[in-house]
């Protein structure tokens, strides 16, 4: 499963990508700044790629709502990116040297004259300031008082299906103000959110597995069933637990104790201290001692409704679960947003930032890179770069349709994972064999087909692509550093001959047929609410257990922070810290069989049986080396140990 940020965006038109950065996401200067006209200083990527003249409707009514925010450069925008990498780099004489939260704001954050410059233009254009915080300046107005504040004409467009409001030029601010604003995000008002995004059933309603299922990969085979590939094949697993995933992932003594890991996703759960204490009870996990597990929620939530809040609580018991699974001594702060929205999930982020709630952050949540905006590009990567400043590290899922193609009908990454500042998770099929031992993986990737009614064969075999590890070369994001000299150029320049962004950058187990047992209180036919287990996949799961390994690390490591890691998993390339995932481990075609309740509860509406094919991922391939499903690869033996002081 994967939460893709306010899922309203990944309905719209994908016709429109974004236009390159000119390298400003990839490792250095605020994307949405550059050079305006000789009183104005333009706010670069601020008018959307969908706002074309072909799709304009018209001037929006000068008296309709605008509610907007100005992000604030900081005194030293390009000192933080810098910085930021210096930090993050094992071979820069500085890496490590980390910075409080305060230093960091002292250091590059706004000053009190610039805020207040900021906060006099806006009012004085009839803006009314509606909050300050570290980071932005919102405001409240109509379109005419935003018209006249940021220097440009708000008309309605065409977007998809819908009518939404944007700029119809590139805004921009006084030049008394060039180099104090990053940039503004709400003067068009498309959907900006994002979904939880593993293959995880509403948690309102019951889910269960039927079986017959495997206890480790193929101890249980389907005898009785069809074979595939020129062999009888295992019945999928009843899901992995921590002991199963801290050995495949070689945590060996390690436990995560003493490191601070956070969770974001939106809402929270209300039955997930007794979801996870039962879980751990169950499963043979460490029992989460007094305060190991605590949240940190806003006063309020919006947009329940649209957001599917109840959607979000499995993904929160998921997350919580794995990196307890596999690092059960780390501290889980769990940081709830009060919607699904960017700018709440922002808030979020911002709060681990803003009081270093923890080191290392895992996010499954996110959306289509075509729906990703430049000004909320800055401002993400802004948050990450104070981050990495102080040390932390954030971790995002790669997403689940693989090349995108079959769910949007463009070849295109998803975002935030795309951003140059944050670790991508892909995802892979693990097989953990009889007595905890890792046996192979391949990338995420799985085609179904249905038994046929006879029972003699699989129709249609290997049948249609079902899902997949997100991965493959961003349009908007170009090349960082640390991937130069790792990432095939085949892969890298492919949409710029200057090269992009490539995700993921490492991966772990997602694919839901090879998954983890998740444990759940979720509501029953006859309404009462009780819990219940299921398996459950998702570069979702990905994420959390690469936290969770890196949480591991950290404690090898003395304790000392990873930081943005990619510069670190990068420098580990081709060595025995990685299993060198492919798409053919065993040298012939891999398959598990699968037997569901029609239902999701019970056998009463009957049963469906397939096959699933593993290791095909849409148009993307884990070869050996670096690819676009698992990246550098997934954690072996030697990684958490490579972190061991000498």
């Amino acid at each position: 499963m994967r939460s893709n940020r306010a899922k309203v965006r990944a309905g719209v038109s994908l016709a429109a990508t974004l236009p390159m950065l000119a390298g400003a996401l990839a490792l250095g200067i605020p994307a949405a700044h550059a050079a305006g006209g000789a009183h104005r200083d333009a706010l670069a990527g601020t008018k959307p790629a969908w706002a074309t003249a072909g799709a304009d409707k018209g001037a929006a009514p000068d008296s309709a709502p605008v509610n907007a925010r100005v992000y604030l450069a900081g005194k030293d925008a390009a000192g933080l990116a810098a910085y930021a990498r210096a930090v993050s780099d094992p071979s820069s004489a500085a890496y490590g040297t980390y910075l409080t939260a305060a230093q960091a704001q002292s250091r590059f954050g706004a000053t009190e004259a610039q805020v207040a410059a900021v906060k006099s233009w806006l009012t004085s254009a009839g803006l009314k300031v509606t909050g300050v915080t570290a980071h932005y300046v919102s405001v409240s107005g109509d379109v005419a008082a935003a018209e006249k504040a940021f220097g440009t004409q708000l008309h309605n467009f065409k977007k998809g299906s819908g009518t939404y409001r944007a700029p119809a030029a590139t805004a921009s601010v006084p030049a008394s103000l060039a180099g104090a604003v990053l940039t503004v995000t709400g003067l068009d008002n498309a959907p900006h959110k994002a979904n939880h995004n593993d293959q995880l059933p509403p948690p309102d309603a019951v889910f269960k597995n039927s079986g017959p299922f495997s206890s480790y990969y193929g101890s249980n085979l389907a005898t009785t069933l069809p074979g595939a590939y020129g062999q009888t094949i295992p019945y999928a697993v009843k899901g992995y637990t921590g002991r199963q995933l801290r050995a495949a992932y070689g945590a060996g003594g390690y436990t995560g104790k003493g490191v601070r890991v956070a969770i974001t996703d939106a809402y929270a759960s209300p039955t997930i201290a007794y979801d996870v204490a039962t879980y751990a009870r169950k499963h043979g996990d460490a029992a989460w001692t007094t305060g190991q597990l605590r949240q940190v929620l806003p006063d309020k939530y919006t947009k329940t409704k649209e957001c599917g809040a109840a959607g979000w609580y499995g993904e929160e018991t998921l997350d919580v679960e794995a990196v307890h699974a596999v690092a059960p001594a780390a501290q889980v702060t769990y940081v709830g947003a009060a919607s699904c929205y960017d700018d709440d999930l922002l808030d979020s982020l911002s709060k681990i930032v803003d009081n270093h709630l923890a080191d290392i952050v895992s996010n499954s949540w996110g959306d289509i890179e075509a729906n990703q905006t430049p000004d909320l590009a800055a401002a993400y990567d802004q948050v990450f770069q104070f981050g990495a400043v102080e040390g932390i590290g954030f971790y995002f899922s790669s997403g689940d349709n693989g090349d995108e193609v079959a769910n949007t009908g463009t070849k295109q990454v998803d975002t935030p994972a795309n951003s140059a500042w944050v670790t991508a998770v892909g995802g892979t099929s693990l097989a953990v064999g009889k007595g905890d031992a890792y046996l192979w993986e391949t990338g995420w990737g799985t085609e179904k087909a249905v038994l046929s009614a006879d029972g003699k064969s699989w129709t249609g075999f290997p049948g249609t692509f079902t899902s997949g590890a997100g991965g493959g070369t961003s349009k908007t994001v170009a090349q960082p550093y640390y991937q130069k000299g790792v990432v095939p150029d085949t892969l890298a320049k492919a949409n710029s001959a200057d090269g992009n962004r490539v995700v993921p950058d490492i991966a772990a187990i997602a694919d839901p047929n090879t998954g983890f047992l998740v444990g759940q209180t979720q509501t029953f036919p006859d309404g009462t609410e009780q819990y219940s287990e299921y398996r459950i996949g998702g570069t979702s799961l990905a994420a959390p257990v690469i936290a969770a390994v890196q949480a591991l690390a950290q404690e090898a490591r003395g304790g000392q922070a990873l930081g943005f890691a990619n510069p670190a998993i990068y420098a580990r390339y081709g060595s025995k810290a990685y299993h060198d995932v492919t798409d053919n481990p065993t040298g012939s075609g891999l398959a598990v069989v699968r037997v569901d309740y029609v239902n999701g509860l019970d056998a009463a509406d009957g049963l469906s049986t397939t096959v699933r094919s593993l290791g095909k991922d849409s148009s993307l391939t884990a070869v050996k080396g670096y690819d676009d499903v698992t990246g550098v690869g997934s954690p072996a033996y030697g990684y958490v140990q490579s972190y061991r002081k000498r």
